[in-house]
C-alpha cells in the first residue's frame, strides 16, 4: 500500500472513529482539528529519558505499567501517567506507581512530553487508541491481540508504515530465545521442507476462564472510586445498559474479544511466525469448537471454551491449533518438516517447567549423508537460556531501545498483522460456520479461493 493510499484510508478510519466517539467522555475539544499538522514525535537521543503512559490499567495493564517502572533503571524511561475509566483502578495504580492519573485517554495523547503509550484496554479499543497515538507522534506498546478485527489490523499496519512509528505488540513470549533459535535451524535446513506446525493453549479452573471478580459497588452510577465511565468503555461497540459481567469479564463476549483465539492462541501463532522462514498470511482457515465443559450452567458466555483451528499457508504448509479452557492437558509446540521435526515447547508455555531447550528429531528415512554431517542422525537437545520469568522485561526493554534506534522490535506490526489475520479469520470461520480464504492482493477475507 502506498503512502498516499494509507493517508486516505487513515482519514476515512479516523472520520468513522470520531463519529463513533461523539458521545465519549467530556473532552470533545481534545480532538485534532481538520487540517492540523500532525506532530512527528520527539527525536530521542541516546541519553534522553523516555516518558511513557499506560492506557488501561486492569490486571494486564497495571502489570505492564509496573514493567515500565522496573525497566527504568536500565532503559532510562519513566512512567509519567496512567489512564482508566474505572476510578478505583486509576487512583490505585497512579498512587502505587507515583504518577498522574487520567480518566480520558485523549488527555494523555495531548501531552507533548509523552513519547510512548502502553495500550492494555479491552481489544475493541486497541486500534483506535494506537492510531490516535501514532497520529500524535507517539510510539506504541500494544497488548495482544493487536486489534479486534482484521480491518483494524490492516489499517494499523498501514498507518504505522506511513508514519514510521515503532509498534511492539505485547505477546511477550516472542522475546524468548527458543523461537529465534528454531528460526535459525529451519533457515539452515534442519527440518527440510516445512510441512506442518502444531501448537496448543489449554487451561482449566473451577471458576471458568475470564470469570474475574466483580465489584458489586462499581458502575456508571457509582460515586468516587466506584465510578465507571460505561459509555466511554463501550466506545464504538454496541450500546448496552450497564452490565458488570461485560465490564469485568469482557473476554467472554464477541463485542470486545475473540475469546480463546485472540487472548490465548495469539501467543502461539505470533511466535510461530517468528520461527517460520518468513511471517505469512494464511491462504485458508477453518475452525470448530463450542461451549463443552467448565462451569457453564450459571455463567454468561458467548465465546467457546474449546476451540480448534486448521490453517493452510501459501508456501505449502499447514497449522494445527488446539485449545480449551475446560481441560489443561497441552500438546507440545512443534514444527514438522520432510527431514526432521523441531519441538520448541515440550509442555505448555506457562507451565512451571523450564523453557531451556529445543529438540531436533531427524527423519531417518529421508535424511542423507550431507544432512548427517550438518545436523547428525540422532535426536539433539539444543539448550537455550530459560527466560520465561524475564520475557516481560525483555519485551519492554526491546521496545524502549527500538524507540531510540528506530529499528524493528521483536514483535513488529507486520509480523503481528499476519498472526492477527490467522486468528481473526479463525474466529470468523467459527462464527460463520464456513471455510474462509485470504485474498493477498486485496488483503481481505473472502468466501471462495481468490483468482490467481
Amino acid at each position: 500500500m502506498s503512502g498516499g493510499d494509507a493517508s486516505v484510508n487513515r482519514r476515512d478510519f479516523m472520520k468513522g472513529a470520531m463519529v463513533a466517539g461523539v458521545t465519549l467522555g467530556t473532552a470533545g475539544n481534545l480532538w485534532p482539528q481538520s487540517g492540523t499538522k500532525l506532530p512527528s514525535g520527539r527525536v530521542i537521543g541516546a541519553n534522553d529519558r523516555i516518558n511513557v503512559a499506560a492506557i488501561g490499567v486492569g490486571g494486564r495493564g497495571s502489570f505492564d505499567a509496573g514493567t515500565v517502572v522496573r525497566a527504568s533503571e536500565t532503559s532510562n524511561a519513566k512512567l509519567v501517567a496512567v489512564c482508566d475509566v474505572y476510578e478505583k483502578r486509576k487512583r490505585a495504580v497512579a498512587e502505587k506507581l507515583k504518577c498522574q492519573g487520567y480518566s480520558d485517554y485523549r488527555e494523555i495523547l495531548n501531552r507533548s512530553d509523552i513519547d510512548a503509550v502502553v495500550v492494555a484496554t479491552p481489544d475493541h479499543w486497541h486500534a483506535r487508541i494506537a492510531i490516535e497515538a501514532m497520529e500524535r507522534g507517539k510510539d506504541v506498546y500494544l497488548e495482544k491481540p493487536m486489534t479486534h478485527t482484521i480491518a483494524e489490523a490492516k489499517q494499523l499496519a498501514a498507518i504505522a508504515r506511513e508514519l514510521k512509528r515503532v509498534i511492539q505488540v505485547g505477546s511477550q513470549t516472542t522475546s524468548a530465545p527458543h523461537w529465534h533459535l528454531t528460526h535459525k535451524y529451519i533457515a539452515n535446513g534442519a527440518i527440510g521442507r516445512m510441512v506442518m506446525s502444531q501448537g496448543s493453549y489449554h487451561r482449566n479452573s473451577a471458576n471458568g476462564e475470564w470469570n474475574w471478580p466483580i465489584d458489586p459497588n462499581a458502575g456508571p452510577n457509582g460515586k468516587g472510586d466506584d465510578h465507571i465511565d460505561w459509555d466511554m468503555w463501550l466506545g464504538s461497540a454496541t450500546k448496552r445498559p450497564w452490565d458488570p459481567d461485560r465490564f469485568f469479564r469482557f473476554r467472554k463476549y464477541w463485542d470486545y474479544s475473540g475469546g480463546i483465539a485472540t487472548d490465548l492462541l495469539f501467543h502461539v501463532v505470533a511466535p510461530l511466525n517468528i520461527c517460520w522462514p518468513q511471517p505469512e498470511f494464511p491462504a485458508k482457515v477453518m475452525a470448530s469448537g463450542g461451549i463443552y465443559g467448565g462451569p457453564t450452567s450459571e455463567e454468561k458466555r458467548e465465546v467457546p471454551d474449546t476451540f480448534s483451528v486448521l490453517a493452510e499457508f501459501p508456501t505449502k504448509h499447514s497449522l494445527v491449533l488446539s485449545s480449551s479452557t475446560a481441560n489443561a492437558r497441552l500438546i507440545p509446540g512443534m514444527i514438522r518438516g520432510h527431514l526432521g521435526t523441531i519441538v520448541m515447547v515440550d509442555h505448555g508455555m506457562f507451565e512451571d517447567v523450564p523453557n531451556d531447550h529445543i529438540t531436533l528429531y531427524p527423519e531417518p528415512e529421508t535424511i542423507d549423508d550431507a544432512y548427517k554431517v550438518e545436523f547428525g542422525s540422532k535426536d539433539q537437545v539444543m539448550p537455550v537460556e530459560d527466560t520465561l520469568e524475564k520475557v516481560d522485561a525483555m519485551h519492554m526493554s526491546n521496545f524502549l531501545e527500538c524507540m531510540r534506534t528506530r529499528q524493528k522490535p521483536t514483535l513488529d506490526v507486520e509480523t503481528a498483522y499476519r498472526a492477527q489475520v490467522t486468528i481473526s479469520m479463525a474466529v470468523q470461520a467459527y462464527r460463520q460456520g464456513r471455510i474462509l480464504y485470504w485474498d493477498d492482493r486485496k488483503e481481505e477475507v473472502v468466501t471462495a479461493p481468490p483468482e490467481a
